[in-house]
């Protein structure tokens, strides 16, 4: 998965619509393996991050759990603990 891809289920407060397309801008970058799209591309890349970043508010809108709700700073603190976990071999 993409290091920048963030999880997004599951927080407190919740994600806001930013967030989601910054993940499904994120994921069609990975895919169409560029950054920014070519003048011929742009309609198609801006088309598929919209309806990539809808289907996501679509799929955690449905999704259920019974944990408690993750906060954004303990994600980050993951993350840092993953970091230098990495740096340290």
């Amino acid at each position: 998965m993409c290091r920048s891809i963030k999880p997004l289920n599951n927080l407190d407060p919740p994600v806001t619509h930013d967030e989601v397309h910054a993940a499904a801008l994120q994921y069609v970058r990975k895919v169409a393996g560029t950054r920014a799209p070519s003048r011929a591309n742009a309609e198609a890349f801006d088309r598929a991050v919209h309806e990539i970043a809808h289907a996501t508010e679509h799929l955690l809108a449905s999704l259920s759990t019974q944990a408690e709700p993750r906060t954004r700073e303990e994600l980050a603190a993951v993350a840092r603990a993953r970091f230098e976990a990495r740096g340290r071999r």
